[in-house]
């Protein structure tokens, strides 16, 4: 096999894997933004000036890795006490909001990387 021919068939793999990789991401994060909606989080939160100014999140994904909005989600008065946080009221913590949702709700913190 001639190198400029397996030099393209490796580019067309690696492209085949990202877009499905790509769809994937893109499946988690719609489905991180029903989570979002159906939990009613825009109450105390606001994503592109849609909700509760008072939460903004938007950039949040420039400010905290992913492990910490997770904790936020499961833990919040542990990370409350962590960060020393003020806001008032405290938030509620997602003990029991199944795995695959706090993924898909993780994933779609981690987009709001702009202010």
């Amino acid at each position: 096999m001639s190198r400029s021919l397996v030099t393209a068939l490796g580019m067309a793999a690696a492209l085949a894997v990202g877009s499905a990789a790509f769809a994937q991401d893109k499946a988690l994060v719609d489905k991180g933004m029903k989570v979002y909606t159906d939990q009613k989080c825009s109450l105390c939160h606001s994503i592109a000036g849609k909700g509760n100014a008072k939460g903004s999140l938007d950039g949040v994904a420039a400010k905290l890795k992913a492990a910490e909005i997770r904790e936020w989600l499961t833990d919040p008065k542990g990370m409350t006490a962590k960060t020393k946080a003020e806001r008032k009221p405290a938030m509620k913590a997602y003990p029991n909001l199944p795995k695959d949702d706090l993924d898909a709700l993780v994933a779609y913190m981690m987009t709001l990387n702009k202010k």
